[in-house]
């Protein structure tokens, strides 16, 4: 097949991109505007192979677009670029309305349109996967819920709600002109190659700095982690094997409270990185005004694509944590790299 990736310079995006070209015999052409959060150097690994390609454009640029459609002729269409940081759609989310609602209406149109003008066998094959978030949801405070496919949507921040838009734009494509569409919707994903202004890479970069450990409120938040590779393997099911028509939530059965998560974290480095005063990390654990709007819980009923399409995730939370935190000390030059850019770690989305 040969599969478009929008935004497959991103954290998840780089990941499929790596995962696809690795473990299968597809071409891939990634599609992304390189924002501060695009690097083309999580694509190191596989940017050599005959089957990939790179190129910059906006997913906003109708025109640009339609020419990748038109010379690449793709077979399905993997959905990845957004803007995607909550702290930061709070402090400015233009971006997350032009990006996510706008970005995704241009894409679906240019892609309809090359849709109708496929050959009737190519035509029947076509997909349009559109990549989701479990923040639609909003909040599951008070209960042990899950969140189901069928769960109403009730998001809370900008970025939420620019992409419960993007989402009912999707399925509203599928309903209306028949777009053969797929959505998925994920938990919190961690894992190598993670923007540091996320809670898991920034907090291990501040760490080892020596800088404070910020949690929000009394870190009592929950959130259900998945392994950036698990989500990946799970993506790839889904655009090769999944209903037209169908969502699939994607969870990694890891449901943990913030301040766990960072307390973990601490102890994996006082095991692999004793700070010099042999201290734990811990006692740079600092607490901060919580996030305006901030959700409790978040929880993924993952049983559907677990059941319809036999995914299942490969990394416990202490497998995958332990991995990362050791990717994250073995390529601390990518780190500082990416955080001479635009970012120096700190505090967004304080903005009422």
């Amino acid at each position: 097949m040969k599969i478009l990736v929008t935004g497959g310079a991103g954290f998840i995006g780089s990941a499929v991109v790596r995962y696809i070209i690795e473990h299968t015999e597809n071409e891939v052409l990634n599609l992304d505007k390189l924002t501060y959060a695009g690097n083309l150097e999580s694509l190191k690994a596989v940017d050599h192979s005959s089957r990939y390609q790179f190129q910059q454009a906006d997913i906003c640029d109708a025109e640009a677009v339609t020419e990748i459609f038109k010379h690449f002729q793709p077979d399905v269409v993997m959905h990845l670029a957004a803007e995607s940081h909550v702290d930061r759609s709070i402090d400015g989310p233009a971006a997350f309305i032009q990006t996510n609602i706008l970005g995704t209406y241009t894409l679906l149109e240019v892609a309809r349109q090359y849709w109708l003008g496929l050959e009737p066998n190519k035509k029947t094959n076509f997909k349009f996967h559109h990549i989701s978030t479990d923040e639609v949801y909003g909040d599951l405070e008070g209960t042990t819920d899950l969140f189901v496919e069928t769960t109403s949507y009730a998001p809370s921040s900008p970025y939420s709600a620019s992409k419960a838009s993007s989402d009912h734009l999707v399925r509203a494509w599928n309903r209306t002109y028949g777009l053969p569409t797929v959505i998925t919707n994920c938990s919190n994903n961690y894992g190598p190659y993670h923007f540091p202004e996320k809670l898991i890479p920034l907090v291990i970069l501040n760490a080892l700095d020596g800088k404070p450990l910020p949690i929000y409120g009394k870190g009592d938040q929950i959130r259900d982690w998945l392994f950036v590779e698990d989500h990946a393997r799970a993506l790839y099911k889904v655009v090769t094997e999944g209903i037209v028509g169908e969502t699939y939530n994607i969870g990694g059965h890891n449901e943990k409270p913030n301040l766990e998560v960072v307390e973990t974290i601490c102890k994996i480095l006082d095991q692999l990185k004793p700070q010099q005063n042999q201290q734990s990390y811990a006692t740079l654990i600092t607490f901060v005004q919580d996030r305006p709007g901030h959700d409790l819980r978040y929880a993924i009923d993952a049983s559907k694509i677990a059941r319809e399409l036999a995914w299942t995730p490969e990394e416990t939370f202490e497998t995958g944590i332990q991995k990362t935190v050791e990717w994250y000390l073995n390529n601390l030059a990518w780190c500082r790299r990416v955080q001479d850019g635009s970012y120096q770690g700190e505090r967004l989305g304080v903005s009422n």
